[in-house]
């Protein structure tokens, strides 16, 4: 199926591995040009070598909200528009709730919340001036169910799916659609600590009825059509990648 996205720019956060990694090569698959972020610039060029021209690598920390808002204006200027954002970038501190500081859970919904809002609404002003426009915030399923030890994380990507649904119906009007990702159990760096246990992945995976986790891979699919014409009238949604975790009692 040709998604006819070839041509079109997009920005991704938190590129350097992972999912955001995952979600940038398919898209550059597919003939995106992409503005690629994250912390690591080793990590950063190593991706935009795989694709030189076509991933453009941009390395800053998200907490710089200056650098967060201007990051459309430099999709701009790098490749003429601006199509896509997905917001992929985000920390989830783990950890017992009364141990949390007042810092640590501002500096969580700084990266989790707050630059996402803002780089939407930067991205938002080039998107309603050209009538058209895909946001695709990566959440989680914790975001829907709430996870222990993860209550800020929980917050934070609750915060991101209400988001999702009030900018979708407030942007609209303007051809942008605005869409959610929730993703469950991946194999990927940030689960290190579960996939090199085998006590603690068996009981991961125990919660899972495909009884498995997912490979990174598989969230490209999902990011490549909801950036493409194909889901035009998809907005406002969630749509779960969880291998059925959600969906049992």
């Amino acid at each position: 199926m040709d998604l006819k996205i070839a041509g079109k720019v997009a920005i991704v956060t938190g590129a350097t591995k992972g999912l955001g990694r995952a979600a940038a090569l398919m898209l550059a698959d597919e003939g995106v040009k992409i503005i690629a972020t994250g912390r690591s610039v080793a990590q950063l060029e190593a991706l935009s070598a795989t694709r030189p021209g076509q991933i453009v690598a941009v390395p800053f920390d998200m907490r710089d909200m200056a650098a967060v808002e201007a990051l459309p204006a430099r999709a701009v200027a790098e490749f003429g528009q601006l199509d896509i954002v997905v917001n992929n970038a985000g920390i989830a501190p783990a950890g017992p709730f009364l141990g949390q500081t007042h810092e640590a859970l501002a500096d969580l919904m700084a990266v989790n919340v707050i630059a996402p809002a803002m780089l939407s609404k930067a991205a938002g002003a080039i998107m309603i001036e050209q009538r058209s426009g895909k946001i695709i915030n990566i959440a989680s399923i914790s975001g829907i169910r709430g996870k222990a030890v993860l209550v800020g994380y929980s917050a934070s990507k609750g915060a991101m799916l209400q988001m999702t649904k009030a900018l979708a119906a407030e942007w609209a009007r303007y051809n942008i659609q605005v869409n959610a990702i929730a993703p469950g159990g991946f194999g990927t760096e940030a689960q290190a600590a579960v996939i090199n246990n085998p006590d603690v992945l068996t009981k991961r995976i125990r919660k899972i009825p495909l009884g498995r986790m997912a490979e990174p891979h598989e969230m490209g699919p999902m990011v490549c059509y909801l950036s493409s014409s194909l889901s035009d009238f998809v907005t406002g949604a969630v749509l779960t990648i969880d291998g059925g975790e959600t969906a049992k009692i």
